[in-house]
């Protein structure tokens, strides 16, 4: 089978016309078998490829994905077991091997179809099509706010719902009942006629042989037991005392350390380095040039790092050596400028004749805005060990896709995947930054030439110069309102369009848009960022329909109800942060208060922002109101935990974060200049939960979006300064203090 890639699977074959093509019924089959001596000890049985069950009634749930801070261990092992009607103080989780059985399917079906209920009778077919395809990709991705949505609501639930169902049917093939008598709870089946009862242990055997229900009977919201409940999650203990596993904390016998640097100029090759050992050091075991980079390697990290800072490496020149940021950015305002005369953007969306609209407004409002490229600035350094020998590679890593990392490094080392072995870790944080596999092909390179295990560590100076970053952008957005100050023509131009696509979409009824976009040459590497694409999106929209509102004089929480009446989602979410922001109640003077509010992964967040501007012109947020629709949420604390914590980022990104070119390098190097919120800058957050009707939505990423916005907002709200231009400490805003009224 020719491979297939991401852009191919979901453009070229499965997806013609927005129908679900299938050329033949390519169905999953019987993948536990195929798992089996990865998951499971002896004596226990292997319901389906999701979980096991050992004979002290055990249930082990199976999770495909990785654990960095959101929780997903515990939260998926809920959905399964309340659907199994599990003992929870006995269920247990093993995060999922890298093999290809264990591909998100899920993932990818999620984001194509959603969680829409499609024909039973082409169910299997439809999975088998994506599991191939997602085996095809190596892909094993924790991200997109997917885990709960896709994989806890196609995969856990069905495989806890499927083993309970076997379960009570080996209890009532064993004691000659009907099932419909049989009562399964806190893993055990009983029969009260009967007095029959045994435990899921004692059947598990017997129900391992009978055939899995591919479409077994979930239940409704108001039999949950255990999902919408805060169940203590398994990661904290080992987090509080310390012994808690991440990438860093790896040690091995025999392991040594390695650090490493690469041309401050991305894509630059090593002119010249001397690889020999200078004879005045100890501890230096080796001094290897990979081209692009020089690595060392030491009895430890401390000794390889100075060695590395005194070592006298040069750098080929490229054309990129002396780019500037206003080079680029200029050069991206003209690419659009360009784009625009010659009729060579692309279409977003179009709605509506925008044209005559604008023919027949009362006013036009046009403005621009522009966003810095960011890194991601993972506080676990960014690092992985690797143990090259005997025909196998070993890898210890923190991952958000370890069967890709298997792939790609079975590729780099010309092995068969089954010799590559990955041993994912905790992550010390994520954010898109740990999907990228450049950390372990370099320490699988270093760690080839020597004969022992080596860790290799990237100083922060690397990560922050040598990331993959999100995109600046620029934006130009026009708009026409009517008599009434209603818009009636929206006219958006922006550069770069990643994914996913639905993040350059407005939430409001405007009759006439056209959405556009141009895509110039990028130097600067691009990587996945928190929200992604809708971490820009949300910004430039929230900031520009508060500017309408102010053009119409109307109030911005009222505005952005009046423009999505049809969607009760938004009225409730709105209504909600209205009453928990007490919207109307008057501040101090230089106080402000903004409102955002965006739909990103299933979820919709609004946040109200307070902030006071001080009189030397700083910003400090106070208080921040997150009101959220995300369906269902399974674990209530751990997603406010998760509101929390991408308002965080988020903040940290609208308030400091910038990224600089400067001589073709990245200008920041640590966090002394590219600082992030710390404790005593947070504000105050307080997380209103609304349970609906609709499926489960993402938790990890949407309350980022609309964070900057909210703030934003704000500081107009206090000052009469628009921002328009991120991060708002470029801004001067001692001369903008008014008072509040």
């Amino acid at each position: 089978m020719k491979k297939w890639t991401r852009r191919a699977f979901i453009s070229a074959g499965v997806l013609a016309g927005g129908t679900l093509v299938l050329g033949i019924a390519i169905r999953p089959g019987n993948r536990s078998s195929k798992v089996a001596g990865f998951i499971a000890d002896e004596g226990e049985t292997v319901m389906n490829i999701w979980l096991k069950i050992s004979p002290d009634n055990t249930v082990t749930a199976i999770i495909p994905h990785a654990e960095m801070g959101q929780g997903v261990h515990t939260t998926l092992a809920m959905m399964l077991a309340d659907e199994m009607d599990a003992d929870w103080s006995t269920v247990r989780f093993l995060e999922a091997p890298a093999h290809k059985e264990y591909a998100n399917f899920t993932f990818l079906k999620g984001f194509i179809v959603g969680n829409s209920e499609l024909p039973k009778f082409l169910d299997e077919s439809i999975n088998g099509v994506f599991l191939t395809a997602v085996k095809s990709l190596n892909f094993q991705i924790t991200g997109g706010s997917a885990s709960v949505r896709f994989t806890g609501q196609q995969a856990m639930r069905i495989a806890g719902a499927a083993a309970k169902s076997m379960l009570l049917q080996a209890a009532a093939e064993s004691w000659k009942v009907p099932v419909a008598e049989l009562k399964a709870q806190n893993s055990r089946i009983t029969h009260e006629a009967t007095k029959k009862t045994a435990t899921y242990a004692e059947l598990a055997p017997a129900a391992a042989k009978i055939k899995k229900p591919t479409h077994p009977k979930l239940k409704s919201r108001n039999e949950f037991t255990i999902i919408g409940t805060s169940k203590p999650r398994f990661d904290i203990p080992e987090k509080v005392t310390g012994e808690a596993q991440f990438g860093i904390d790896v040690v091995l016998p025999e392991m040594k350390y390695a650090t490493i640097r690469s041309s401050p100029v991305f894509g630059a090759k090593v002119k010249s380095v001397d690889t020999s050992i200078p004879s005045a050091i100890s501890g230096i075991l080796k001094i290897i040039n990979l081209e692009n980079a020089v690595a060392v390697i030491g009895d430890g990290y401390w000794q390889a790092k100075t060695t590395l800072d005194n070592l006298a490496i040069e750098f080929h020149t490229t054309e990129n050596n002396t780019l500037s940021q206003d080079q680029i950015i200029s050069g991206y305002r003209n690419a659009m400028t360009t784009d625009l005369a010659d009729g060579n953007l692309d279409t977003h969306s179009k709605k509506g004749d925008v044209s005559a609209a604008f023919e027949e407004a009362d006013s036009i409002i046009e403005v621009e805005y522009q966003l810095p490229f960011l890194a991601h600035a993972t506080m676990e350094p960014i690092n992985c060990t690797a143990w090259v020998h005997d025909g196998k590679c070993e890898l210890w890593c923190g991952s958000q896709n370890p069967l890709g990392v298997r792939a790609e490094i079975a590729d780099l080392l010309d092995f068969d995947p089954e010799n590559v072995i990955v041993n994912n870790q905790l992550l010390g944080g994520g954010f898109g930054r740990r999907s990228e596999s450049d950390v372990m092909k370099q320490a699988v390179l270093i760690a080839k030439e020597v004969d022992f295990p080596v860790k290799l560590i990237w100083s922060r100076e690397e990560d922050t110069q040598h990331d993959v970053y999100r995109e600046a952008t620029l934006s130009r957005i026009k708009a026409g309102l009517d008599q009434a100050g209603n818009p009636i023509a929206y006219d958006h131009q922006f550069i770069f369009k990643h994914h996913p696509p639905e993040a350059a979409d407005i939430p409001y009824d405007v009759p006439n848009q056209l959405i556009r976009y141009s895509s110039p040459p990028s130097y600067v590497p691009w990587g996945n960022w928190r929200s992604v694409d809708h971490s820009t999106h949300g910004f430039l929209t929230e900031s520009f329909i508060d500017e309408l509102a102010f053009a119409a004089k109307k109030d911005p929480l009222i505005f952005r109800k009046n423009l999505s009446k049809n969607n009760s989602r938004f009225q409730a979410v709105l209504d909600l942060a209205k009453e928990k922001s007490n919207w109307e109640k008057a501040l101090p003077s230089n106080w402000g208060r903004g409102i955002a509010i965006a739909q990103s992964f299933g979820t919709i967040v609004a946040e109200v922002a307070e902030v006071e501007i001080t009189v030397d012109g700083n910003v400090k947020v106070h208080r921040v109101v997150c009101a959220v629709d995300a369906g269902l949420v399974v674990h209530p604390n751990g997603f406010i935990a998760q509101m929390e914590s991408g308002i965080i980022y988020g903040l940290s990104a609208a308030m400091t974060g910038e990224i600089t070119i400067e001589n073709g390098a990245v200008s920041q190097n640590n966090f002394h200049n590219y600082p992030v919120t710390r404790l005593n800058e947070a504000p105050v957050i307080e997380t209103y939960i609304i349970n609906s009707d609709n499926p489960p939505g993402g938790g990890g990423e949407p309350s980022t979006p609309v964070i900057a916005p909210a703030v934003t907002n704000a500081i107009f709200n206090a000052t009469g300064k628009r921002i328009r231009q991120l991060p708002i400490s470029k801004n001067d805003l001692k001369e903008s203090i008014r008072q509040t009224t």
